[in-house]
C-alpha cells in the first residue's frame, strides 16, 4: 500500500465516512454544511469516484472490506465518528456513470467537527492548505502567504464547498464500482 495519503484538508482522512489509512481516495468531494444555530447543524458530504491505490491484490481485498463491511455498514465505525463529534444518521454508496460515489450525512454540535470549521465574531471560516484546490464555494477565498481560508458571512445558513482531490487520469488506480453490490 502506498504511503503518501492523497489528502485536501488536514484532518479529512482521518475522520471521513469513506477513507480508511490512506489507501481508498477519490476525485473530488462535496461539503454542504447546514446550520440550525451558528455552531449546531447537519452535514452532506459526498465523495465522488471512490478508488484504491493498493498495489497487489491482498491490500485491494483490505480496502475493498473496509469501504463495504467497516465503514458502510459497521457500528463501530459510527461510534468512532461520534467520538470525534459527528453523530452519522445516514452512509450510502451509489454508483452513478460507472464511477462509485459515497455520501454521508451527520449531525454535530460544534462546527469545528466539519474539518475544523471555527466560528468567530459572527463569520465561519476554514482554513487551507495554499496547495489545496477549492472547485467551488458559497464563500469567500482568502489568500495569504501562509494558507487559504474560505470565509462565510454571517447570514450565510449552508457553507458549501468542494474540493479536488485526485486525478485518475492514466493512474492504475482501481475502480471500486464494479464490485459494489446494493
Amino acid at each position: 500500500m502506498k504511503k503518501n495519503k492523497i489528502i485536501t484538508l488536514a484532518t479529512l482522512l482521518t475522520s471521513f465516512l469513506f477513507f480508511f489509512n490512506g489507501c481508498l481516495i477519490f476525485h473530488k468531494i462535496n461539503y454542504e454544511v447546514h446550520l440550525n444555530t451558528p455552531e449546531k447543524g447537519y452535514v452532506i458530504i459526498t465523495a465522488y469516484d471512490l478508488r484504491s491505490d493498493a498495489e497487489n491484490d491482498a491490500e485491494f481485498e483490505k480496502d475493498k472490506s473496509n469501504l463495504f463491511n467497516f465503514m458502510l455498514n459497521s457500528k463501530e465505525f459510527v461510534d468512532q465518528q461520534k467520538a470525534q463529534g459527528k453523530e452519522i444518521y445516514s452512509r450510502k454508496l451509489f454508483v452513478k456513470d460507472n464511477i462509485l460515489i459515497g455520501q454521508a450525512e451527520y449531525r454535530f454540535d460544534s462546527t469545528k467537527a466539519v474539518e475544523n470549521i471555527k466560528y468567530e465574531d459572527g463569520f465561519h471560516y476554514l482554513n487551507l492548505a495554499l496547495d489545496d484546490s477549492v472547485i467551488s464555494t458559497n464563500g469567500v477565498i482568502v489568500k495569504s502567504k501562509d494558507f487559504k481560508r474560505i470565509l462565510w458571512g454571517k447570514d450565510v445558513k449552508t457553507l458549501k464547498f468542494e474540493m479536488f482531490s485526485q486525478s485518475f487520469n492514466g493512474n492504475p488506480y482501481r475502480p471500486l464500482a464494479p464490485f459494489y453490490k446494493k
